[in-house]
This record gives structure tokens, C-alpha cells and sequence, in this order.
């Protein structure tokens, strides 16, 4: 478990009960005197049994509206970005492709109402795009989000009012009555579509805390940061041009907004994202290249892989106060994108393979050994050698990128189980001056995109 800055670890003020209004379960004599009189012929048990459950539903969708009252006040309406992961708030270890429609069996296919609410048609159509998958895997199961961030309580007396124990298709998270985009994995959460992936890392000590969160953290800077950059490109059209440090900010002013009082949830996350454009070439001839805009507040990584040499082009710094406590945005951290994220513009070609990764991958595997797995694995799947191609991760994988994710997550997840093994965080760790055994067990996040000319068709 990472470590929060000293600044970080000052008392804060909890929420109390001021924010979330009490359900009353009425006695008795209070549920008779409520509905009326028993009706003629019905059974004096079962009349009751229903009359108080009436009550509660009512209590219940009392509740639900005065919070979307709140939310109303303060947040700003949001839509899902390139509806490729408007998925809901908790994930478990597991895989997915971006260019795939239905998924693996834990997750059902988005509605049709949830997947237009943005038109993918209004963003302006450029000449690259990623083709991407995920790799997932949690060291503990992800907490269930809290209200008012999880959907509306179901009618049904005896379904628990919260996400736990609930498939991802059945409870789904919101903001302000929109589904937040991306998944989560532990207190990480990752997002994927054709112009911008990103992976953001939850600082696990906040679990400690009565009123801490940080998957949820993690999860809403994604969920405001793909919006901005959605908002910003549909409102330029054709004369786009990014600002990422700017659409990074507004993420963290609109969750630090979503999550103050009435609400009151604490946390911290590292943010690492990159997101593709494209610009002239310098040798005049007037055609253009792949561009990549890398920012990066923390220990999380972009890394640029060219499968083609076998090479790493780029990976992004890791941000530190000190050893083991990265630079992070959230409760009482004086990190702000604004003044410690930093951007590099890359530019990449086509084929080059774009990583987004949690300290999950970095803490246990060493830079040559991510760049040798990731062009193994893009390898072995052009050369037709993957058994079930295309079939084990639930639907089209033309790319391979979600194999190529998946193994990748596979290869970190031996280390950080292996008590005996040599890794870069106990190589760190040893540097610092600290006793260090093993890989360190964390939860892993891959996100790998090929850049890749559009198709516009499929945009």
C-alpha cells in the first residue's frame, strides 16, 4: 500500500448523515395508520408485510430524488465519449477490446440508449485512430461506489441498495445522470476508445478511511477528463487542436466539485493518458503523421512501443514526493494538474503500439522486458498462432491488442505474486535504503492501443 504526502494525512472533516437522507422502516401501528384501513378478506400479516414495504420504496425514492436534486446544482451534465467503455462502476480481472461489440461473459453489450447519448459523428474525423484492448487484474475486489454515484434503488424489498454482489450489467454507476465512462480495477480505473486511453491509479491507503474512496476518485477524473476532451474537439470541428493540460484541470475541478459536501468522499489518484492526433510533416510535403500528447501527474506510464524494431520510442517520467508516494491529485494534495502535470508530444507511426499503465506493470516488470512481451505477443498473433483468436475475448480482435494487453497484465501478475523474485520496486526499495523481497502485488491495468489509419466507417 503506497503512502499519502505528510500534507495528506491532516484531519479532514467527514461527512456525517447531512448528505444522505435516512431510510425509516416504519413500526407497525405506523405502517397501518399510513395506508388505512386492512381491505375486507385480506390477511391481517401479508397486508401489513406489503404496507410497510410500500413505505420503504417510498423512503427510497424520496432519497434517490433528492440527491439527483443536488447533483443537479453543482455538476455538470456529461455524455460518454466514443461509447466504446461506458461500462459501470466495478470490474473484475479481466480482459476487453475496444473493437469488439459483445463481451466476455461477466459484462453484458452497453444498450443502445446508453451508446448514443454521444453522436460519434460530431467529432471531427482524423486521419489515425486507436485500435485498443485492456488487461485487468485487481489485488481486491473493487468497493461499491457510494451514493449518489450508483444507480437508483430497484423496487424490490429485499435487493441490497448498493453495487456489491451485483453483475456490472445489473447496477450501474452514474453522474449526474449519465454513466461514467471507463472501468474499474480495484482503486484503478482505466479508459479506451479510438483517440485517447488512460489509466489512473487509486492510492490505496485511502481504504483506511472512513470517508475514503479512491477507485472512485480514479474512476470520475477519467470519466470528466474523456468528456473535456469530447466537449473541446466537438465545439472546434475540423480547426481541433488539444490542450490537454487544460482538459486534466477541468477534470479535477469538476470531480473535486462532484465529490465535496453534500457528498464528502476522500481520495487520491496518479493520471497518465495519451491521447492521438496528428500534425503536417516537417519535410514540407504537405502529408501528415501521428501525433501523440502524453500527460502524466504521478507514477503511472505511458510507454511507445515499435513492434516493427522492437524498440521502446518514449515512456513517460514518473512524478514523486518521495520513494513510494507519487505526485497525486485529490483530498488535501497541493498536486494540480495545472502545476505539476506534464505533457510531451510524441510523434509516433503507424503500427507503434501505445501503453497505459499502472505502477502494477512498471513496479514488476523492467522497461525491455514490457517491450519484448508486447512485440512477442503482436508477433505471435499476426503469424496466426494464438489459439482462439478473436473468439476467447467475446468478440472481434483484429488487432490483437487485447491479447497483447492480456499477456502483458499475465506477465506483471507472475512477478507480483512471486515472494522471491527480483523486481524494479524491490530494486528501488533496496536503493532507498529498504529491506525488499519479491514483486510488489498491486493491482494491474494495461490499456495497448495501435495506432492504426481510420476507417472512417468505423468511427
Amino acid at each position: 500500500m503506497r503512502r499519502l504526502p505528510r500534507r495528506l494525512l491532516a484531519s479532514t472533516p467527514h461527512a456525517t448523515s447531512r448528505g444522505i437522507a435516512p431510510v425509516i422502516i416504519p413500526t407497525a401501528r405506523a405502517a397501518a395508520a399510513a395506508v388505512g384501513p386492512r381491505p375486507p378478506g385480506s390477511r391481517p400479516l401479508r397486508w401489513l408485510r406489503q404496507s410497510r414495504q410500500s413505505s420503504v420504496q417510498r423512503q427510497h425514492q424520496l432519497h434517490f430524488l433528492q440527491q439527483a436534486h443536488q447533483r443537479a446544482n453543482f455538476l455538470t451534465a456529461t455524455t460518454p465519449l466514443f461509447d466504446e467503455f461506458a461500462t459501470s462502476a466495478t470490474a473484475a480481472p479481466t480482459t476487453t477490446s475496444s473493437s469488439s461489440s459483445p463481451v466476455d461473459k461477466e459484462r453484458t453489450t452497453t444498450t443502445d440508449t446508453e451508446r448514443e447519448l454521444f453522436d460519434p459523428s460530431t467529432f471531427p474525423k482524423l486521419p489515425y485512430r486507436f485500435d485498443t484492448g485492456t488487461g485487468l487484474f485487481a489485488k481486491r475486489a473493487p468497493r461499491p461506489f457510494p451514493p449518489p454515484f450508483l444507480s437508483p434503488p430497484s423496487g424490490s424489498f429485499s435487493d441490497p441498495l448498493s453495487t456489491h454482489n451485483r453483475s456490472r450489467d445489473r447496477r450501474q454507476a452514474y453522474v449526474d445522470g449519465h454513466l461514467i465512462q471507463g472501468f474499474t480495477n480495484g482503486d484503478d480505473a482505466v479508459f479506451a476508445s479510438n483517440y485517447f486511453i488512460c489509466a489512473n491509479d487509486g492510492v490505496g491507503a485511502w481504504s483506511t478511511r472512513p470517508r475514503g474512496h479512491a477507485g472512485l476518485w480514479a474512476r470520475l477524473i477519467l470519466h470528466f477528463w474523456a468528456t473535456a476532451i469530447s466537449e473541446d474537439a466537438t465545439r472546434q470541428g475540423g480547426s481541433y487542436q488539444p490542450d490537454p493540460v487544460a482538459y486534466l484541470q477541468r477534470a479535477y475541478e469538476q470531480t473535486v466539485e462532484a465529490t465535496s459536501a453534500p457528498n464528502d468522499w476522500q481520495g487520491t489518484t496518479t493520471a497518465a493518458g495519451a491521447q492521438l492526433h496528428y500534425r503536417q510533416k516537417p519535410d514540407g510535403s504537405g502529408e501528415v503523421e501521428p501525433l501523440l500528447y502524453v500527460t502524466n501527474l504521478g507514477d503511472s506510464q505511458v510507454m511507445v512501443v515499435r513492434p516493427s524494431t522492437r524498440k521502446m520510442v518514449f515512456k513517460s517520467t514518473e512524478q514523486w514526493h518521495w520513494f513510494d508516494c507519487p505526485r497525486q491529485l485529490g483530498t488535501n494534495s497541493p498536486d494540480t494538474p495545472a502545476t505539476c502535470a506534464v505533457v510531451d508530444a510524441v510523434p509516433i507511426l503507424e503500427g507503434d503500439i501505445v501503453l497505459a499503465m499502472s505502477d502494477g506493470v512498471i513496479d514488476n516488470l523492467w522497461s525491455h522486458e514490457i517491450v519484448e512481451k508486447v512485440s512477442d505477443c503482436l508477433e505471435r498473433w499476426q503469424a496466426g498462432k494464438v489459439q482462439g483468436r478473436g473468439v476467447r475475448r467475446g468478440g472481434d480482435d483484429e488487432s490483437g491488442m487485447a491479447y497483447v494487453a492480456e499477456e502483458l497484465m499475465e506477465a506483471a501478475k507472475v512477478i507480483a505474486l512471486d515472494p522471491y523474485a527480483e523486481s524494479p520496486f524491490m530494486e528501488h526499495a533496496i536503493e532507498e535504503g529498504l529491506a525488499s523481497e519479491g514483486g510488489k502485488l498491486d493491482d494491474i491495468s494495461v490499456v495497448a492501443g495501435l495506432c492504426r489509419k481510420n476507417d472512417y466507417e468505423r468511427c
